[in-house]
């Protein structure tokens, strides 16, 4: 397989239990269906070896955070679109609720966060469920929705807003939004 020379990818960002593996595997299947080669980076939170969520500290987000930084550069390395089930953004954002900022991490995120073509932000629409993995407290998935928003407006980082009301949409949105990247530009006629 040769490397893909300059990948798109997109992250869906967003606190625990909003919906990002889901959207996740339905951009990956609607860009297959037009033939585009995509591979998905699971959340790798679910694989952490140390506590998560309100238990979480800085050992454990340092780990998923270096974990999804390699799984990016893997998945970057063989396909021309990367679809990840968050950003680093994302695990940054748990750390600085355990544990406040990080400044050894900080340009590495900043140099990271710009990898990424696209940036999706879905909004809470309902509590998270018991999944056997993710918090359910929905004070702690505002926190961190709430964190998220704050880091994204102090980064100046732009990102597609999903609409909370039109969750039957989400899809559709997205997908329009990589298909106008991935299109290439058009030549200007005379």
């Amino acid at each position: 397989m040769q490397p893909a020379p300059n990948p798109l990818k997109i992250a869906f960002i967003g606190s625990h239990g909003v919906g990002k593996t889901t959207l996740c595997y339905g951009l990956a299947a609607r860009l297959k269906a037009r033939d585009q080669s995509v591979e998905v980076v699971r959340e790798v939170a679910r694989r952490c070896p140390l506590p998560i969520n309100q238990e979480t500290g800085v050992a454990a987000q340092s780990w998923i955070l270096h974990t999804q930084i390699a799984e990016e550069l893997t998945a970057a390395s063989r396909y021309p679109v990367v679809i990840c089930d968050r950003s680093v953004l994302d695990n940054y954002v748990y750390m600085l609720l355990a544990a406040g900022p990080q400044p050894h991490l900080e340009c590495l995120l900043e140099s990271w966060l710009d990898s990424y073509g696209l940036l999706v932000r879905i909004p809470i629409v309902e509590e998270p469920s018991a999944d056997g993995v993710r918090a359910t407290d929905p004070t702690f998935q505002r926190a961190v929705d709430e964190r998220l928003g704050v880091e994204l407006a102090r980064r100046c980082l732009s990102v597609l807003e999903l609409d909370p009301d039109d969750r039957a949409g989400w899809v559709d949105a997205v997908e329009e939004e990589t298909w106008r990247l991935l299109r290439p530009p058009q030549m200007q006629l005379l």
